[in-house]
């Protein structure tokens, strides 16, 4: 086997850098995870996963833990809504199509995958600082002044990986729409007439150019997302301090004009709001070859694209299954074989997918944006 007596370390303990652990330990190797969280405690914040059969759960499956998966998430349907409140269409899901792609808490996906490692095999709070070389060891450094000494290195640590200039100088670049995200507590009395037209579907609506998308059923919480182009007057900053409750409610108020008041009500009863620029890592088949000791990307740290076509997390699980079976069961002369061939089939199959979840939101800033055009 190709990583016999070789220490493999994945930085990130997100679904895709857990889900590389499993696959590799599953084959035999040695792989440590290092975890800038304080501990498996710390809460994930944001909305459900939703897991392909081609894709994510394919991954799961390989591991062992389809069936878990299954158990822990819920086949949730959809419905399409105008900004009076009137449902449109609704799909709801089948017999047959209940687990084509049901969604899951990403806490509770942590769990699952927490506890499916050797024990001992996440190092918290252990956020990486340096990366060195020395006597063939990639050296990591961390912010609480440690070192690990380890063969082989996997950047699993999301978008803003400070450590993929090792691997790739390609910059991350803004697509132009921003995401806001709220949680509504026990929605059922903070929103009840909202809540029961969602009636446990996911619910989207499009007016004006924002997008609304929301959850329900996100263990106990209605989690939702607000997505607009980025306007003209906020070149280069946005004025609106997010930190402010009362200014976000104001501005968001005024902005969804026409809109039903049983939508703005969601900005009322919000806690906390947090504000995400969307991103995209372009892909090109030029990362570096001269690499001084083995080193890859996955997940988000090698393909970071628009949240528009569900794709993210599912193709970096695709990337884990891919590259462990790489490392751990095909023959390939050197470790550094094996990393090559699994970047040349991601650049394909990764591509598709942002070229598909850009293409999903250049639509949806469309003034003429239906819904269907996103099933298609």
């Amino acid at each position: 086997m190709l990583l016999r007596n070789t220490k493999v370390a994945i930085i990130g303990a997100g679904p895709v850098g857990l889900t590389m652990a499993k696959l590799l330990q599953q084959g035999g190797a040695t792989a440590i995870v290092y975890e800038r969280d304080v501990n498996a405690a710390a809460r994930i914040w944001g909305g459900t996963l939703d897991l392909h059969k081609k894709t994510g759960q394919r991954a799961l499956k390989k591991a062992g833990l389809l069936d878990q998966y299954f158990a822990l998430s819920t086949a949730m349907g959809i419905k399409f809504a105008d900004q009076r409140g009137t449902i449109l269409v609704t799909k709801t899901p089948t017999a047959e199509s209940q687990y084509d792609n049901p969604e899951i808490n990403r806490n509770a996906l942590r769990t699952m995958l927490l506890q499916s490692l050797l024990p001992g095999t996440i190092h918290w709070n252990k956020r990486l600082t340096t990366l060195e070389t020395s006597d063939r060891k990639w050296i990591l450094g961390f912010l609480d002044h440690t070192q690990a000494a380890v063969d082989v290195v996997i950047l699993a640590d999301g978008g803003l990986s400070k450590m993929r200039h090792f691997v790739t100088e390609t910059s991350v670049e803004e697509t132009g729409s921003f995401i806001v995200q709220g949680d509504v507590s026990n929605p059922e009395i903070n929103c009840p007439e909202l809540y029961r037209l969602c009636d446990e579907h996911r619910l989207m609506v499009a007016y004006g150019g924002y997008l609304l998308v929301i959850n329900p059923l996100n263990n106990g919480t209605m989690t939702y997302g607000l997505v607009f182009k980025k306007p003209a007057e906020w070149s280069g900053h946005h004025p609106l301090d997010f930190n402010n409750r009362l200014a976000v409610i104001e501005y968001f108020s005024e902005q969804l004009d026409g809109w039903s008041d049983l939508y703005k009500g969601l900005f009322k009863v919000t806690e906390k709001f947090v504000v995400l620029p969307t991103r995209k890592l372009p892909l090109h088949n030029t990362w570096k070859s001269n690499r001084p000791l083995p080193i890859t990307c996955i997940g988000d740290a090698a393909h970071l694209m628009p949240p528009f076509a569900g794709m993210g997390v599912n193709i970096g699980l695709l990337d884990a299954m891919i590259l462990s079976e790489n490392l751990t069961e095909r023959n390939f002369a050197s470790i550094n074989d094996a990393i090559f061939d699994y970047e040349q089939q991601m650049f394909v199959y990764a591509s598709a997918a942002s070229k598909q979840s850009s293409e999903n939101e250049m639509k949806m800033h469309d003034a003429g944006f239906q819904f269907q055009t996103l099933m298609e």
